[in-house]
Order: structure tokens, then sequence, then C-alpha cells
């Protein structure tokens, strides 16, 4: 299994990714608790982590650009949460 420090260091090389982590997670539920700490845990770790509420351009189709996300995802992590299906975009 990956440590966080060769995810890291293989993504620094690997140019086909353009974020090591998918953070996929129901807002209202995790997002100022064990989301929020997952993501800077991740963050200090050099993991670099596509989080939804800070780095969707405003404006911009949210369904378009979270399937491109994904795909420039190597990895995605759900967070699963009592109300996670109720969301539309998880």
């Amino acid at each position: 299994m990956a440590t966080s420090s060769s995810i890291a260091n293989d993504s620094q090389y690997c140019s086909q990714w353009k974020y090591d982590v998918f953070l996929c997670f129901r807002g209202e539920d995790t997002r100022r608790t064990f989301t929020g700490h997952l993501y800077e845990g991740m963050k200090n770790r050099g993991i670099f982590t596509f989080q939804d509420d800070k780095k969707l351009e405003h404006g911009a189709s949210i369904l378009d650009e979270l399937l491109k996300v994904i795909e420039e995802s190597q990895v995605a992590l759900v967070v699963f949460s009592k109300n996670y299906a109720t969301s539309r975009w998880c």
C-alpha cells in the first residue's frame, strides 16, 4: 500500500493527474468537522486534494466541472454521512 509521502512524490512525476485526491462529501454534514480535518491533514502532507467548495469556478456548470475534476484526479475518496445520498451532486 502506498504511503502518503509516496503518493505526494508520485504526483510530482505524473503529469496525467491534476489532483492526487478528489474529496467527495455532503458539505452540510461534514465540511467543518471530519472532512475539513481530513482535507487539512492531506494538504499538510503534500497530497494535492480537490475539495469542491474551494476550487469550483463561480458561474461554471457545476456538473460538467465536477466530472472534469474527477477525471483529472488519481483517486476519489468518498466520505459517507447521514445525508450523503440526499445531495444532488453526490
